[in-house]
């Protein structure tokens, strides 16, 4: 399968909702899915505990928060990306639009709706796509099945879900954003930490690279037995 379009190009462009807090950790997410999966819903829900249920479609926001997570104040900025809708023969435009977003963020919610098979299916090739540009297996990704409460438009089965995650080494979950605010929050919270131990593991391999190793004691017998050689050679 191809990778999905974007509904058009965009930026990282911030809004003004929230002044980062001071100094100290910042996490970078990123939502990617199909149009009308509930993105942005998501989103709001998350950073505000309010649900939304309409949305004029976005051109990539930026929400930035200071969030309170395991006693910890954390800068959280989370990319919205507008809708893969469409396979275009002609994408490089869109991958490189795409890619933007992908190279920033540090972790990802694949997102797709019960409802709609056609968004499961763009799941695929998203993952894919970000593996391009991270192949580091530990760059935090989870599969999101929104609108759990549509159970009577289901159109993706929940083992269907769990098998694509399991095929893919992801966490899968579904959630319901107009009803369950504590499942949309669990799910962040949760990218949230594992990103920050992907951090703090890194840092931990930076100071480590970076510490000069001790050069070893020369061994004093073995150098008696040259200097012993080199004396014994001249008096020859």
């Amino acid at each position: 399968m191809r990778l999905p379009s974007m509904s058009q190009p965009f930026l990282l462009a911030p809004i003004a909702e929230c002044t980062p807090g001071p100094l100290g950790a910042q996490v970078r997410l990123a939502v990617l899915g199909a149009r009308g999966v509930g993105k942005s819903a998501m989103i709001v829900r998350f950073l505000t505990k309010r649900f939304i249920g309409d949305y004029e479609p976005n051109t990539g926001n930026l929400y930035s928060r200071l969030v309170h997570l395991d006693g910890d104040h954390v800068a959280v900025q989370i990319q919205d990306t507008p809708g893969c809708i469409q396979v275009q023969e002609d994408c490089v435009q869109v991958l490189d639009s795409l890619s933007r977003c992908v190279k920033w963020a540090e972790g990802f919610l694949l997102v797709y709706s019960i409802t709609d098979y056609s968004s499961y299916q763009s799941v695929q090739p998203l993952y894919q796509h970000i593996r391009k540009v991270h192949p580091d297996a530990r760059t935090p990704m989870i599969i999101v099945g929104n609108k759990a409460d549509l159970l009577h438009a289901r159109q993706v089965q929940a083992k269907e879900g769990l098998q694509l995650a399991n095929e893919l080494g992801s966490l899968f979950l579904e959630i319901s954003t107009s009803e369950d605010s504590q499942g949309v929050c669990d799910v962040f919270q949760y990218l949230c930490k594992e990103v920050s131990k992907l951090q703090h593991a890194g840092s931990t391999d930076r100071r480590r690279s970076s510490i000069i190793p001790r050069p070893k004691s020369p061994n004093m017998q073995d150098l008696k037995r040259r200097f012993k050689q080199a004396l014994s050679s001249k008096v020859k």
